[in-house]
């Protein structure tokens, strides 16, 4: 293969870790639109429709298409519907639709040798396609494992020779929760087991000659997808190649979750300049995913890179390297999520407690107990007392406003120190320091006290002065458009100065009312209470706070870094700050607040309807804070899909319903009536239902 594209600095996954720099990767040619090298970060998204529905799948895909899609998948589960893709496409070409097809294959080989000779690219899953997934524990002997390797060479090897001969592409395309037994026997559920199954399959492709391949590691916990790509970049290097990433967090849901949820683990890769093509998968209609691609894309779009590529000579890697030079055993690893360690401020915020919120409210009715309703702190006014929320901000940030009401006792409040210095009572007060001031000889708080700082401050003879005891925690705050990097080059520093101070992640977003590309809306109904904008200019910045800070702050959180977090954007309403906050710490599983549902996307294979059923079952679950369930529309993205998951409802049949605890089918096709009610009498039978409080 061409390795003179392989562009990375030896000791890192990515070019830079604190500058924005585009990996480099082969250029893949996908009908005629090429993916890779120097061509721009694609769009795709999946059709729901049946495949053998051709109109319904025609007319969705044009939907797609005018939607921002450059590529559509297709699931094609048998040879009959990979047959049908051949009149799917002559009717989209009729149409003027050139949009490249990528034909959806999983258990079926015969059914992808006929896509291939179709469409001009192919998806298969190396723990399902040639390989097996029926929940064996088998120890293999090497010898044992190199068969069933070989095994799989005789049943892949016909794909890959079509493939070469018409041109196609394929996509190798890892799920976490798919993984087959055999390297679940070897490596566990782990991301290192992700990249071993595709690179067994990349290999193989380069046995045979065929280079023309893209590759993806998808989870439903961004987490463990960052930590596999990455590890996939350090892997392919090291062995000479540099293939095209797939980007995507699998069954990430609907609404605000689905997007924070990706915009964690695809704007955390995209940060660290990897990723050549996009799909975000919500529980909605496919049309509506291009444009959340899009706006999490459009960031990097006009981004140049900072750094210089390397030359070819410069590709080796090295694993556990610092940026600054040191060793990282025990210390930041890129692969292995580990909380900085650090001190706890005040038993409050920092050491092994979650990350904390905070809110401003400076500028909201400091007369009105009700503002502090969107803060998670719901006022009565009959019993005039507050009953807290599941997500109830930890620290409000009042500047020099004075409340004329009593504050929830449990609620710290947060002034700029002039101000502070003048309360009479500071019970539950704390202090906002700039740097300068707090070097200076000022009174300061016994039990609390916050320094605000720009992550250049740490270079500066300001920050080496600052008096250190347990009451400091920093404010990290930034406005640059790199931010992310900025910090993440702050946490480094402190690791290397050996400074265990908690740091409060801060970003600012005053003009989030920039247009979206094209004319198109990201649209997402919000309440229209507490902020300066409303209709869809309301609608459309708070999706962007949701991909842009979900990147920013998400970032740093899957990487350990980060006490608390801290999201300006004045022009929006508290509570969809609020939401989004507590979305990023649910998202990195930094702070859990509320239940979390690993829902499909949908496809042609679902077998009832994602969208109603999703919220259907939400509706009667979302109470109960920390249970994962896995909503699933097919047996193929069933208890695999559902890796994470607590418990399952899959589509089995035609109004048939199995559902999972954890793993493992305890109700096999019921019938879809009575699902959700068996779902429940399940939790409750393993105690883990709480009945619904009526609040007073």
């Amino acid at each position: 293969m061409n390795t003179d594209a392989v562009k990375v600095l030896p000791g890192r996954y990515c070019n830079s870790l604190t500058e924005y720099s585009r990996f480099v990767t082969r250029e893949v040619n996908i009908g005629d639109v090429p993916m890779g090298g120097n061509n721009p970060i694609r769009i795709q998204s999946m059709t729901t429709t049946d495949t053998m529905d051709t109109i319904g799948t025609v007319e969705q895909t044009i939907r797609m298409v005018d939607a921002g899609c450059e590529y559509v998948r297709i699931t094609a589960p048998s040879i009959k519907e990979a047959q049908n893709l051949a009149e799917i496409k002559k009717q989209l070409r009729a149409r003027g639709y050139t949009v490249p097809l990528v034909a959806d294959i999983h258990f079926t080989p015969n059914a992808a040798e006929v896509a291939a000779r179709i469409v001009e690219k192919v998806r298969v899953n190396p723990g399902n396609y040639a390989d097996k997934k029926k929940f064996d524990q088998i120890d293999y002997t090497d010898l044992e494992y190199q068969c069933e390797l070989e095994r799989i060479f005789q049943k892949f090897a016909p794909l890959v020779k079509v493939c070469k001969e018409y041109g196609t592409a394929m996509r190798i395309g890892t799920n976490h929760g798919s993984l087959s037994d055999r390297i679940m026997s070897r490596y566990g559920d782990t991301p290192q087991g992700m990249v071993e199954s595709a690179m067994e399959f990349m290999r193989m492709c380069e046995q045979l000659n065929y280079y023309n391949l893209v590759i993806s590691m998808k989870s439903s916990n961004p987490q463990v997808m960052v930590q596999a790509y990455r590890l996939l970049v350090e892997t392919m290097v090291a062995e000479g190649m540099n293939y095209p990433l797939h980007l995507g967090v699998t069954e990430a849901g609907d609404g605000e979750d689905g997007r924070i949820k990706s915009a964690v683990g695809i704007g955390t890769l995209l940060e660290d300049g990897l990723g050549d093509t996009v799909r975000v998968s919500l529980t909605e209609e496919p049309e509506a995913e291009a444009p959340v691609a899009i706006e999490l894309v459009r960031r990097y779009t006009e981004r140049k890179s900072l750094t210089p590529n390397p030359s070819p000579g410069e590709r080796g890697l090295k694993p556990k390297v610092s940026p600054t030079g040191g060793d990282l055993e025990g210390a930041h690893s890129p692969y292995n999520y580990k909380k900085r360690e650090t001190y706890e401020a005040n038993a409050f915020i920092g050491g092994h407690l979650v990350p904390r919120v905070v809110i401003d409210l400076s500028k909201k009715n400091l007369k009105d107990p009700a503002v502090l309703n969107e803060a998670g702190y719901l006022y009565s006014p009959l019993l005039d007392k507050y009953n807290m929320a599941e997500a109830s901000v930890d620290f409000v940030y009042l500047a020099d406003e004075l409340p004329s009401f009593n504050l929830p006792g449990n609620l710290k409040q947060l002034y700029n120190y002039n101000t502070w210095l003048k309360l009479a009572d500071k019970t539950n007060c704390h202090p906002v320091f700039t740097l300068q001031e707090y070097i200076g000889d000022v009174d300061r708080s016994s039990k609390l006290n916050m320094v605000r700082l720009q992550p250049a401050d740490i270079d500066s003879d300001a920050f080496g002065s600052i008096p250190l005891d347990n009451s400091l925690v920093l404010v990290l705050e930034t406005e640059a458009l790199h931010g992310m990097a900025e910090q993440r080059a702050f946490f480094f520093k402190m690791e290397e100065l050996g400074l265990d101070v908690p740091v409060i992640v801060k970003r600012s977003y005053s003009s989030p009312t920039q247009p979206f590309p094209e004319g198109r809306a990201l649209t997402q109904k919000v309440s229209p209470t507490g902020g300066d904008l409303e209709g869809a200019d309301l609608e459309a910045a708070v999706s962007k706070l949701q991909l842009y800070a979900s990147t920013d702050i998400g970032a740093l959180l899957v990487d350990g870094f980060g006490d608390g977090i801290w999201i300006d954007a004045p022009e929006l309403p508290t509570g969809v700050i609020t939401s989004t906050a507590f979305g990023i710490l649910q998202a990195t599983r930094s702070r859990i607040s509320k239940t979390e549902y690993i829902s499909c996307p949908s496809c042609g294979r679902t077998l009832f309807d994602l969208m109603i059923t999703t919220q259907m079952i939400r509706s009667r679950t979302s109470h109960l804070k920390g249970l994962k369930i896995g909503i699933m529309g097919c047996i193929v993205n069933g208890p695999g899909e559902m890796a994470d998951a607590d418990y399952g409802y899959v589509g089995s049949g035609t109004d048939k319903i199995t559902l999972y605890r954890g793993k493992e089918a305890v109700k096999k096709n019921i019938s879809s009536a009575n699902a959700l009610d068996e779902l429940i009498n399940i939790i409750k039978a393993d105690g883990n239902w709480i009945d619904v409080e009526v609040a007073e």
